[in-house]
């Protein structure tokens, strides 16, 4: 696999796809295709889960929820579903992963950041398993 093929996925594309994404591809850099949808995508990112991802230094208030297309998953490598569950559609040869994942929809800051911590261990993680060096070090947390 040259340059792995990421689909993240949530029901709202707004919160948990959004910064997996963002850490992905801040943490991957031009060595992974990041991508991300969801199965009933919200009208824009939770303003918690942007604000949690600023602390950190990455920014996601560009991004907008974009709806799964089955095509966006068979040209996938890696799709990892965080709570969408039944209507994402399966294709053979490629590798699914679930990730268990709190929904940060109505939460505030302080709630989004333990999910956000466990995105980013979990990225780091993945990176690790795809033989992608991570740009950055881990953070102080």
């Amino acid at each position: 696999m040259s340059k792995p093929s990421v689909l993240f996925v949530c029901v709202h594309n707004a919160g948990r796809s959004q910064m997996a994404a963002g850490f992905l591809a801040t943490l991957g850099g031009d060595q992974v295709e990041v991508r991300s949808a969801g199965s009933a995508p919200a009208d824009a990112v939770n303003p918690a889960a942007v604000a949690a991802m600023a602390e950190v230094g990455i920014d996601i208030a560009d991004q907008t929820p974009k709806i799964l297309l089955p095509d966006t998953v068979e040209s996938s490598d890696v799709v990892i579903t965080m709570g969408c569950g039944d209507a994402c559609p399966y294709f053979p040869g490629v590798r699914y992963l679930n990730w268990k994942l709190p929904d940060p929809a109505g939460k505030d800051v302080d709630s989004v950041r333990p999910i956000r911590d466990e995105i980013e261990t979990r990225i780091r993680d993945l990176l690790t398993d795809l033989g992608v060096t991570p740009t950055a070090p881990p953070r102080a947390v």
